[in-house]
């Protein structure tokens, strides 16, 4: 290896590889690397002001080592490359290195198996590996969103992909204090296995990750956060009930349903306009036929206190208006082979190519024309990943580049294309749009993930807790779910309206409150024989608090009495999230992470630091071990007290699942 400092950053070099590592943030590094004679310059998802940092580097000549330290995390370098991280001097990660270079050290095996592994592409770039050492009883924790019901990742072999319901954030917290953010929007996997740990890169320029130590996770996400960003003030009137289904089909339908609510006394904070409201895919306007008067809708809506969302999605049918514009002006997604489709639901379509600035101004352009004149007030920009036909991601080229390399970070400029054109037109706009998918440093941009069309199980409902918290330890703070699952059979099966119930009692004790879902069986008749337009597409059965008996309407309307009692508490968590990072439904290591017992819960979790809620994630159940860490906590519904340390029996009748409030 050969060294140098250039700048507070150490230089190593050895052979075509470039090393650089420097300060970037508290307590953190970033390393790039590359076998190109220079880096890319491209932050990703490192994006934010970075406060001037003194880093020490030190380079040892005659032993052919360095060192670069900034704060409390230090990383050496090894004659052979090999990278050993120290937080206040204690190892805490090692790269995994399998070579003999004519000196025996623990590393000095013959398997030719190296830290730093570029694999060229004939007539591309490299695929990447980078390998650290396992270390036994660490755990994982972050990542973004998989549907699977593991908390801690050790173990699991995770795909670095955007797709339906998976939300790839590639940052991981780590029960040794430290975390790692892969800062490559490209395709690849983590692999958090037992006897190493992989991070690979399928296509890519170059090697880029950041490292930072912290004693807590609370620590570890602030660090990270600030480099990536922090989610805006939320707009306090949106955190009441949201109301949706799958396709209100009409100007009408919409209205019912707000004025029912209404009489009922009811404040609905949001309504959502779901898809197939418009024409065609592309067209992003309402379908006039059923849709007559939009803006004296909005108004409608307003005037009873209700915000109006609507959902755009970016596929753009071959047949839309504006198909022929954007394709010659190469506004949308190309594939390197086969027939020219990126999505085939309900049309022939390509993708809208949001890694063109010129392409996210079209789509703005329209959407205000078509929709923000008119009053609506929020997008729910649905398909964002986007949501491909088939998920050949080496056949998908971008503005930016082969969708190997670049793709995870579209649903990300999804967004910013209509958070940058509201700013323009409405700059002191308290912004949200509801996404199906994130990178890194999404919630910079007024983010609110759901967690994608999941089926509507017991098991789905056990997932989307492990979901959310791992995304909150992502630095996705603004999560929610579909209340009851999306894909339902039946509507009326008794077993699926305990669900519904119970994921309404969960859902009461997370960021939004919101009812959607597909409520099946699609025995409805569309409005339209046509091939086209709003009226053509079929619908789900009704999907409001009322939809499914007496019964459950009288369990739904007293969580919703919880809910709103919970606002200022609420108010104070998002003010948090927007200060430091801290999620609010948060893992019970994050508020008592010197308990080791908090680091192997994974069905109960903190609302913020007042409030432990404990999930019913089985069909029948009627009460559950919650576990009371140290203090002292009382039962908001039976106003019990116990002192912490132990694992108590709670009641979980139908109408209330265990909660529990810290006094101490």
């Amino acid at each position: 290896m050969r060294f140098n400092e250039e700048k507070q950053a150490l230089i190593a070099k050895n052979g075509n590889e470039t090393l650089r590592i420097e300060a970037w943030g508290k307590d953190a590094l970033r390393l790039r690397a590359t076998e190109y004679p220079a880096f890319t310059g491209n932050d990703w998802a490192l994006s934010e002001p970075l406060t001037p940092q003194t880093a020490l580097v030190t380079i040892d000549e005659a032993k052919k080592t360095a060192a670069i330290q900034n704060g409390r995390l230090k990383v050496t370098i090894t004659p052979s490359g090999v990278l050993t991280f120290f937080k206040d001097d204690q190892e805490v990660l090692r790269e995994y290195y399998r070579n003999y270079d004519g000196s025996v050290t623990d590393e000095s095996y013959c398997m030719k198996v190296v830290n730093r592994d570029w694999k060229p592409i004939i007539g591309g770039d490299y695929g990447l590996t980078v390998r650290f050492n396992a270390n036994d009883d660490e755990k994982f924790y972050g990542m973004g969103q998989y549907q699977q019901p593991y908390l801690d990742l050790k173990g699991c072999t995770l795909e670095l992909a955007q797709r339906n319901s998976q939300v790839s954030i590639p940052f991981a917290v780590s029960s040794l204090g430290y975390g790692m953010l892969w800062n490559n929007p490209g395709i690849g996997t983590a692999n958090f296995a037992k006897n190493k740990t992989e991070w690979h890169s399928d296509a890519t320029k170059e090697m880029d990750y950041w490292f930072t130590v912290g004693d807590t996770p609370k620590q570890i996400v602030a660090n990270y956060t600030s480099v990536t960003g922090r989610a805006p003030e939320m707009d306090s009137s949106l955190l009441g009930l949201w109301q949706c289904k799958l396709r209100y089909r009409t100007q009408d339908e919409v209205l019912d349903v707000a004025c029912h609510y209404k009489q009922l006394g009811i404040p609905l904070d949001v309504i959502v306009i779901d898809f197939f409201h418009w024409t065609r895919q592309g067209d992003w306007h309402f379908d006039k036929d059923y849709w007559p008067d939009p803006k004296a809708m909005c108004d409608e809506l307003h005037a009873m206190g209700t915000k109006v969302v609507v959902s755009v999605w970016p596929s753009v049918d071959r047949k839309s208006e504006n198909f022929q514009e954007m394709f010659d002006k190469g506004y949308l997604i190309r594939t390197e082979r086969g027939s020219i489709q990126t999505y085939d639901f309900q049309g022939d379509c390509l993708e809208i190519d949001v890694t063109n600035p010129e392409a996210r101004q079209f789509i703005w352009d329209k959407c205000k024309q078509n929709y923000y004149d008119y009053g609506i007030d929020m997008f729910w920009l649905d398909n964002a990943e986007p949501d491909y036909a088939i998920y050949d991601y080496d056949n998908y080229r971008y503005y930016l580049g082969p969708a190997l390399e670049v793709t995870n970070i579209y649903p990300q400029l999804y967004v910013k294309a209509f958070v940058d054109g509201i700013r323009t037109v409405d700059p002191d706009k308290k912004q949200l749009a509801l996404v199906r998918s994130a990178w890194a440093g999404s919630q910079k941009l007024a983010t609110l993930v759901w967690s994608g069309d999941v089926p509507s199980t017991f098991a789905a409902l056990r997932d989307q807790l492990a979901a959310g918290l791992n995304m909150g330890l992502a630095g996705i703070p603004w999560w929610t779910t579909d209340v009851g699952g999306f894909m339902t059979d039946d509507w009326q099966d008794p077993d699926f309206k305990e669900l519904l119930q119970r994921w309404f009692e969960f859902a009461v004790y997370s960021p939004v409150l919101r009812m959607h879902g597909d409520r099946g069986p699609h025995d409805i008749k569309p409005l339209s024989d046509s091939d086209h337009g709003g009226g053509s597409l079929y619908t789900g059965h009704n999907n409001e608090l009322w939809s499914y008996g007496e019964d459950v309407y009288k369990v739904l309307r007293n969580q919703l009495d919880t809910r709103w009692a919970l606002k200022p508490y609420l108010e104070k968590l998002y003010q948090e999230a927007s200060e430091n990072g801290s999620p609010l439904l948060r893992t019970m290591f994050y508020e008592f992470p010197n308990d080791e017992k908090t680091w192997e819960l994974a069905d109960q979790y903190m609302f913020g630091a007042d409030y432990l809620v404990a999930p019913i994630l089985k069909l029948g159940q009627r009460e559950r071990e919650v576990y009371l860490p140290a203090g002292k906590w009382e039962n908001v519904d039976t106003h019990e007290t116990f002192d912490g340390g132990q694992t108590v029996t709670a009641a979980a009748p139908i109408e209330r699942i265990p909660v529990f409030k810290k006094l101490s």
